[in-house]
């Protein structure tokens, strides 16, 4: 069986990602991988790395949130072929508020042997804070800084 290319890989990840969240995510990803969120709101810190890192952020949104599609997928291949571009919109609901969010994401990801290495992604941080009700938080955040 030839090896599952870079764009196979992030196509998985979205396929699990579709009815997350869910642990199996992390398996997508290399033991020791990078996340890069630039977009996130004031005060929250970035993504420790680290499959098992990445496993447990996970668990702890299990009961939080809850994905329910993702669709407008467009996959870009790079000249490097470790490298894909993934545009995609997520969809999914806030336990807590009942509030549906539909997020626009685009992720950049390296693969190397068959796991996501490293990536980086970029999406609009006022799509959670009005799902999550914290669309005040944010805006304090913002101009105490």
């Amino acid at each position: 069986m030839p090896a599952a290319t870079s764009r196979d890989v992030v196509d998985r990840l979205l396929h699990l990602t579709a009815n997350g969240p869910t642990e199996e995510m992390a398996d997508v990803f290399s033991e020791d991988a990078v996340f890069e969120m630039p977009f996130l709101p004031p005060g929250l810190p970035q993504p420790e790395a680290g499959r098992e890192a990445f496993r447990a952020h996970l668990q702890g949104a299990v009961g939080v949130q809850e994905f329910e599609a993702v669709d407008r997928v467009r996959i870009h291949e790079t000249t490097d072929p470790d490298v894909v571009i993934a545009e995609y919109r997520l969809h999914g609901r806030v336990v807590a508020t009942e509030k549906r969010f539909a997020s626009d994401i685009v992720m950049i990801a390296r693969v190397r042997d068959g796991l996501i290495i490293w990536s980086r992604s970029y999406s609009n941080p006022l799509d959670s804070a009005i799902a999550f009700d914290t669309i005040y938080d944010l805006f304090a955040g913002l101009t105490a800084a």
